[in-house]
């Protein structure tokens, strides 16, 4: 982390398909080595398979998947006095986007058999119905947060 000044956030534009932000900085996520191309057939596949199995609109799923990730708060690290707390903190808004594609993404990558675009689909459609590994992994953090509230007075 730079101690000179704040890094500035470049403006992403909008998915040529879906026009949404959020969208087109969830295909930066699943890019790998610069393959934009590749990483955005995965995602309108994946979207294709959510609209075939859900017969709903995937924009909406998708979008409710990621809301039903995004966590409220988590815990960081804290010396004090020679001891380590984990102390609960408010994640901010452009964290909570960051941290539920990068949940999502990689569970999907960690299942195993499949093409990557099934795998996104599936964890998508479950992330939606607040089920699957991510929200899982939302409600682990939150209880992890409530567990040490205790902590909270070493915030600053």
């Amino acid at each position: 982390m730079s101690r000179k000044r704040k890094a500035i956030k470049r403006e992403i534009n909008e998915d040529p398909v879906f026009q949404d932000k959020r969208v087109s900085k969830f295909i930066n996520h699943i890019m790998w080595d610069g393959k934009k191309n590749i990483a955005r057939n995965i995602f309108y596949d994946a979207m294709d398979i959510v609209k075939e199995k859900t017969k709903k609109d995937s924009l909406t799923v998708f979008n409710q998947a990621m809301e039903n990730v995004m966590p409220i708060l988590e815990v960081k690290s804290r010396r004090v006095g020679g001891a380590s707390y984990q102390v609960p903190i408010e994640v901010s808004p452009e964290r909570r986007v960051t941290l539920a594609m990068r949940w999502i993404i990689n569970f999907s990558r960690s299942k195993t058999g499949k093409p990557f675009s099934e795998k996104l689909a599936a964890e998508l459609i479950e992330a939606s119905q607040g089920a699957g590994a991510s929200v899982k992994k939302k409600e682990d953090t939150h209880k992890m947060a409530e567990a040490n509230k205790a902590f909270a007075h070493y915030r600053w």
